[in-house]
């Protein structure tokens, strides 16, 4: 019998990260803006020179504040390492535009598995006048405690903003976290969420 013979593939091409000035059509300049709502102008100011540092001198990434558009500016230099650093500091100025703090925004800049998500209260159950304002009591809790027992639990971080829910972490753990806050809109007693929030815990704990 004739031996088989065993094609051999080609090995894989390895390319390069492109840096923003290499990518053909993009004009060698990209550019991201994102707006400022009025409520965050205060807290932008605030914290402007550690925003700056941490895009200008780290990201390597023009930034600059347009204050008649009220807009941040975001543009690639020649230096910016990678092509999507861009959208990573856009990425992060957005979530500190919709209510998180600087640290716990800046993570998205150092982990790619981070993520934002957005949902308001109308998209669970539509709820008017003192049902939704209770709804929203219940998302919070006495003192905020729900809210920070659903964020400890689930290693997240929750922005209730009116009607808007905004949750940054890692999508399995956003999973949880929204669940849970889902449950408070349609009408869960704060005290079965706990209990779920205790059986998450100790599953999350086995699995660590």
């Amino acid at each position: 019998m004739e031996a088989e013979t065993v094609a051999v593939l080609p090995r894989k091409p390895v390319f390069k990260a492109l840096k923003p000035q290499e990518i053909p059509d993009a004009g060698g300049v990209q550019f991201r803006k994102v707006p400022v709502p009025p409520h965050r102008v205060k807290p932008l100011k605030r914290d402007w020179e550690e925003i700056y540092n941490l895009v200008y001198d780290q990201m390597k990434v023009d930034i600059r504040m347009n204050t008649k558009a009220r807009q941040v500016e975001l543009k690639t230099r020649p230096d910016t390492p990678e092509i999507g650093d861009l959208q990573k500091c856009a990425d992060f100025i957005h979530a500190f535009m919709l209510g998180f703090g600087f640290e716990e925004a800046k993570d998205l800049l150092r982990c790619n598995e981070l993520y934002v998500d957005s949902f308001e209260i109308k998209d669970v159950k539509t709820l008017r006048g003192e049902h939704l304002s209770r709804a929203i009591g219940r998302l919070s809790g006495k003192f905020g405690r729900t809210k920070f027992a659903i964020q400890n639990t689930t290693e997240t971080r929750i922005v209730i903003a009116d009607t808007k829910i905004h949750i940054l972490g890692p999508y399995s753990r956003i999973k949880i976290a929204r669940r849970c806050l889902c449950d408070l809109i349609l009408g869960s007693p704060t005290a079965k969420v706990y209990s779920k929030l205790r059986q998450v815990a100790s599953r999350l704990d086995s699995i660590a």
